[in-house]
């Protein structure tokens, strides 16, 4: 599924403000329009939505998850 896999390590502000700028969009029925990395895309209000957690040896992490397809 990779053509691109980027990840952008933030501060807590910069954190928040994406999560409630993506939870305001999703209330409202909205496309949410982000940028990572230089590049901008529009997820789109029917993503389908999930958390994974996943937890090796004395590591963990959780995902917050919004997929969907460019058709």
């Amino acid at each position: 599924m990779s053509d691109r896999d980027v990840e952008r390590n933030v501060n807590t502000e910069q954190f928040v403000a994406t999560l409630r700028r993506i939870a305001d969009c999703l209330e409202g029925d909205d496309n949410v329009r982000i940028q990572v990395k230089g590049q901008r895309f529009t997820i789109p209000k029917t993503a389908s939505l999930s958390i994974e957690h996943e937890r090796e040896g004395g590591a963990e992490e959780l995902e917050l998850q919004l997929r969907w397809n460019n058709d």
